[in-house]
């Protein structure tokens, strides 16, 4: 009977709310570098997926960077921040 309590309780388990990490256009960073600090602060980012990020934040003035734990959201946030981007984040909907 207890291993069956155990078992829902964690099946129950409240999953970590999620953020998205947002990156904004500006007219100041080429479009090489924003992508080069994408890579360089997502390593899970491929060369595509970057160029396509920058591209929407250009075109869109707005681009989803990733989705993750506010912990990790905060920190891509303040390391695109030091490279000189503009981020923000927000909590997944």
């Amino acid at each position: 009977m207890s291993v069956e309590t155990i078992e829902k309780r964690s099946t129950s388990r409240k999953l970590a709310p999620r953020y998205r990490v947002l990156i904004h256009n500006d007219d100041y960073n080429s479009m090489e570098y924003v992508v080069q600090a994408l890579l360089t602060t997502v390593p899970s980012l491929t060369q595509p997926q970057a160029v396509s990020i920058m591209m929407e934040a250009h075109t869109n003035g707005l681009a989803l960077v990733i989705t993750c734990e506010q912990e990790h959201a905060e920190f891509y946030c303040e390391t695109l921040k030091g490279h000189g981007l503009s981020s923000t984040i927000e909590p997944e909907e």
